[in-house]
């Protein structure tokens, strides 16, 4: 052959047809449930790869932090530089270990075993607040020495750094605590605190369905350093209901304060008060008695003048936004929002203030979630944006160059894409370009921003952008090749009308041998709770994998949000409210009536599966239609009088004021109508959705003369995170599947 640049070129041309040839013969292999679910690490493939995760932008804006540990042990994160990807130890952990060993009471295995929520830095990331067995220390990063802050028995919940990174505030034995970084001179701020009396600490049901879940705290230091808003929670009135491991031969009791619909909330109170030793000042929300008050969300105005608190009644109907003077306690009223339904405060946020002391908020009110600009009185000033789409989130203002960031889904409900407008709301636009799911982080300067991105056929990967949406680098490519190795079914997205016209989103995951001619069982998965989608255009992880292993096993995967559940805005909400599972299971036989008419559907093998409120429409549906053959149900609600108030009361009001809706939506009262195969799955050590819905549910099956099948879980939460708990779970499942769809 000759050696001309262009017989090269011919050459390699020829070999790479050669090779494309040889890997379109080579066949691809067959998904299992051991390679997806098995606990042998040697044997299991991860398919969604290891991305990069809490990432956090450093105050220069040039530079962000990597962690490195895992979720059981903390590491000495990564400095990376943004621009160039170059990596060095963010400060030297064996010196930190070395400092904190000095002390009896932190021994060098402790020191070196800390978990990811024992350290947190300081605003300036210049030194950590570590708690080692029962205490705190104080770290200053690159130095030889460690501080003992806190020499009390007990032990220290939820620290955190004033502003100015010289005190540290926590919680001991339910009491608001705060030490001097320079003195270690510790001051209780309150002391009545106990179990029923908590101080700057959350009980369930607030961490659960009204802050973080799974972040306890209900302290906030103001920006200037001065002074601490806290929460007092009286738990006095709240019912207790216990817990049980039933594994150790004397039975372990997690005894814990868990209202359900319509019984006696937490009584809240916000204190002000200024460390080391100043008085507390109660804020007046006596206007508010009436009501039974939920103070949803806490704040302070950039300034530190004002403390900002919204409160909602208990049904969650109204909401108010609302100014303390920190001084007196007094209130003024900025805002009051109503809903021909309910308020739900996890899509509004908290307000945005500008330096001018107006500010931003998401409001519901046209039945669309938009972004809308008040002054410092509370007047309203403008609509920043509008239409039949909603802004999810608000990642933040740049006033320098007059820009508000957001994720909204103007241009697809099953997808979250970044966009930015003037202050004023003109000149929108899109920024993320790839079709997919983006979630973005800001540097402190809005200059950068790194983009969280997946679509449903490819792993999360990370990028670094410039504020007007110039893609940068590639942070993290996360390349998952066994992906190319595996027989994978695709994802089809479609849309189904109902009746009445309204758009469901619907995904299709057909066998990778689709044959039309021939007929197909259905299985459909559900969540089906208010906003809250599975049809979107994102990494589904190993559920969706499983999913995937159906369609090679000759299933049709069906998948299709009901309108509540569709995330295209609050109106859709509003349709289920006081009877939720009706209009759901509605809707749900509106798109089995679109999949029937499809020629490859076997309409007699159909099933429904979910897990918490889709494990409830599963038993729903199971009880209150004939659509399915088979049901397969975890951890369902069961009955919402057994479910918490605050999440309940929001969707159904109470029960004292919808005792019909609570009545026909419950699967206990419809046992006797159970039609097909029921598999009920339930972890016993469940805290959220208690067991007590399962075992009811049984026990009504049961008295019904109905067959099912029960499986439990010790020690499972409402989550099942146990490895080879969680390899059973498929395995039955899958075992369910063949024997009865």
């Amino acid at each position: 052959m000759s050696n001309s640049p262009a017989g090269v070129v011919l050459g390699l041309a020829l070999a790479s047809l050669a090779a494309n040839h040889v890997l379109a013969e080579t066949p691809l292999k067959p998904l299992t449930l051991e390679l997806i679910f098995t606990p042998d690490k040697d044997v299991r493939i991860d398919f969604s790869g290891s991305p990069l995760s809490n990432l956090e932008w450093l105050d220069n804006g040039t530079h962000f932090l990597q962690p490195t540990g895992n979720q059981e042990t903390f590491e000495t994160p990564l400095k990376t530089d943004a621009a160039t990807g170059k990596s060095v130890p963010f400060f030297d952990g064996e010196r930190m270990v070395a400092a904190l060993a000095s002390f009896p009471d932190c021994p060098e295995e402790k020191a070196q075993g800390l978990k990811p929520d024992e350290v947190g830095f300081s605003p300036d990331h210049a030194a950590l607040a570590i708690h080692c067995v029962e205490d705190l220390y104080y770290y200053r990063l690159g130095s030889e020495e460690a501080v003992r802050l806190t020499h009390e028995t007990g032990t220290e919940e939820i620290a955190e750094f004033s502003p100015d990174g010289e005190s540290v505030a926590f919680v001991r034995d339910h009491n608001l605590h705060v030490v001097r970084v320079e003195s270690q001179i510790e001051t209780s701020l309150t002391q009545e605190g106990g179990p029923d009396l908590l101080f700057g600490k959350l009980d369930w049901v607030y961490q659960e369905e009204i802050y973080d879940r799974g972040n306890f705290q209900a302290y906030w230091w103001s920006p200037d350093s001065s002074r601490i808003a806290f929460l007092e929670l009286d738990e006095s009135e709240v019912q207790a209901f216990t817990v049980v491991d039933h594994l150790p031969t004397r039975l372990d009791l997690e005894v814990v304060r868990y209202p359900k619909a319509g019984d006696p909330n937490p009584k809240v109170r916000l204190g002000i008060v200024r460390p080391p030793d100043g008085e507390i000042v109660w804020v007046d929300t006596s206007e508010y008695r009436q009501a039974d008050h939920l103070i949803v969300r806490v704040g302070w105005t950039p300034d530190s003048k004002r403390v900002v608190f919204l409160v909602q009644d208990r049904e969650q109907t109204w909401l108010d936004i609302n100014l303390a003077d920190p001084d007196t306690g007094s209130v003024s009223t900025l805002a009051h929002e109503t809903s021909p339904a309910f308020v739900d405060v996890d899509l509004s946020g908290a307000p945005h203030w500008l330096a001018d002391g107006s500010f931003l908020w998401l409001s519901g009110r046209t039945g669309f979630h938009h972004l809308y600009h008040f002054g410092s009185d509370g007047a309203l000033h403008r609509q920043l944006t509008d239409g039949e789409w909603e802004v999810r989130q608000l990642y933040g203002v740049d006033e320098e160059n007059g820009y508000v960031y957001f994720s909204a889904s103007k241009d697809s409900p099953i997808e979250d894409h970044l966009y930015r407008s003037h202050l004023d709301g003109s000149n929108l636009e899109r920024l993320s370009q790839r079709s997919g799911n983006h979630s973005a982080t800001f540097n402190s300067t809005f200059s950068l921003y790194l983009d969280t991105w997946s679509d449903i056929q490819t792993p999360t990967k990370v990028f670094l952008h410039r504020a007007d949406g110039t893609e940068l680098r590639v942070i993290d490519a996360n390349e998952v090749g066994a992906l190319e190795e595996y027989q994978l079914a695709k994802v089809e997205f479609l849309q189904v009308p109902t009746p009445d016209g309204f758009e469901m989103e619907a995904a299709l995951i057909k066998p990778p041998d689709f044959d039309p001619s021939r007929k197909y069982p259905v299985l459909q998965y559900n969540y089906g709770g208010p906003h809250a989608p599975v049809v979107r255009n994102a990494w589904g992880g190993v559920r969706h994998m499983w999913f995937r292993f159906l369609a090679q096993e000759g299933y049709v995967v069906w998948m299709c949000d009901n309108r509540s559940a569709s995330a295209k805005g609050v109106k859709p909400m509003w349709e289920a409210y006081q009877r939720l599972g009706e209009i759901e299971l509605r809707d749900i036989e509106a798109g089995l009536a679109w999949l029937k008419q499809q020629p490859w559907v076997d309409a007699s093998r159909i099933g429904i599966y979910g897990g918490s409120y889709g494990g409830f429409m599963a038993a729903f549906a199971l009880t209150h239609s004939k659509s399915f053959r088979v049901g397969i149900a975890w951890a369902p609600v069961a009955d919402w009088h057994l479910y918490d108030s605050i999440y309940t009361e929001r969707f159904m009001r109470t029960p004292q004021n919808n005792a019909e809706g609570y009545e026909a939506t419950s699967v206990i009262a419809a046992a006797a109508d159970l039609h097909g195969a029921f598999l009920l799955m339930h972890g016993t050590m469940d805290d959220n959705v208690h067991l007590q819905n399962s075992l009811k549910l049984a026990h009504a099956l049961q008295m019904a003369g109905k067959d099912f099948q029960l499986m439990l879980y010790p020690t499972s939460r409402h989550g099942l995170r146990q490895p080879t708990q969680r390899y059973h779970l498929y395995r039955l499942m899958t075992r369910f599947l063949r024997e009865n769809l």
